[in-house]
């Protein structure tokens, strides 16, 4: 059944699908959030803040990204429910504060999205709407708090400093500040790399530092050029790497003798061992 749905704050009419049995609804998961932070609910949650919840929803991302990574389906119906409680969790305690409600949010975030997309929702021209070429950097620009920052203020300084660095280059690069092809990014890298060598030959702990960073910001630049996004990539070889140690872990464990008593030509043998499991379980 399709139940036709008039939003006031837009010219748009949204058909909306109902399930055939219950309709679907966060309503379960905001009443057990606000049963926890009930006077009589649970210690712990009742003593969270926004801030202190800081670190969990961080955390709760990252299994989310492990999850889509590994391809791991039931694994990332889990963790976007762990995130999804993150949220009910933040909109709980503002509107305990006389804030906004999760509602609100809800509502926020569809409005968002339907002016942001006029070529879809715009049904006053939907023929011409949907073939301008639309700007998405413009249509935030008309946005309540967009209208009077600076280019890269929105770019979160919060954000993991690879996905950061990204971030900064794609918003200064959409207003020209860019290289014209790919060649001199891939120089400017082994440019960085050779300063970061000499900070490094001279003993210069801080310059060394700051060339390394230079080293990663222009690598991130370079895989920007190809579609590349720095933080997942490093997150896979993190995983995979991951994978592969606790291999060789098990390789040295099997042996009955420790770490200490095993040479690096050793260790490298259960590494290529490793690599070689991995082949056979992807074939």
């Amino acid at each position: 059944m399709v139940k036709q749905t008039e939003y006031s704050w837009s010219l748009v009419v949204l058909p909306i699908q109902e399930e055939e049995d219950t309709p679907f609804t966060l309503a379960p998961l905001r009443d057990v959030v606000a049963a926890l932070r009930a006077p009589d609910g649970c210690p712990w949650d009742r003593l969270q803040t926004h801030s202190t919840l800081r670190r969990y929803l961080l955390e709760e991302i990252y299994e989310v990204l492990e999850a889509i990574d590994n391809e791991d389906v039931d694994n990332l119906r889990e963790e976007l429910g762990d995130v999804l409680l993150q949220i009910v969790f933040h909109a709980r305690l503002a509107e305990e504060a006389g804030q906004f409600s999760l509602q609100d949010v809800i509502d926020d975030i569809t409005t968002k999205m339907i002016r942001r997309h006029p070529h879809v929702f715009n049904r006053t021209d939907s023929e011409g709407a949907a073939t301008a070429v639309l700007s998405w950097e413009a249509l935030k620009a008309q946005e309540r708090g967009h209208e009077r920052r600076g280019l890269l203020d929105g770019v979160s300084k919060g954000l993991p400093a690879l996905l950061r660095a990204q971030k900064l280059q794609e918003k200064a690069a959409k207003v020209g500040f860019d290289w014209d092809s790919v060649e001199p990014v891939w120089n400017k890298f082994y440019e960085e790399i050779d300063e970061f060598k000499e900070a490094v030959a001279a003993g210069d702990r801080k310059n060394a530092e700051l060339e390394a960073g230079d080293v990663l910001f222009s690598l991130i630049n370079l895989l920007r050029w190809y579609k590349i996004g720095g933080e997942n990539a490093l997150n896979r070889t993190n995983t995979k790497f991951y994978r592969r140690f606790s291999y060789v872990e098990h390789c040295v464990r099997s042996s009955n003798t420790s770490w200490d008593e095993l040479t690096l030509a050793e260790l490298d043998s259960y590494w290529d061992a490793a690599k070689v499991n991995e082949r056979s379980h992807s074939v």
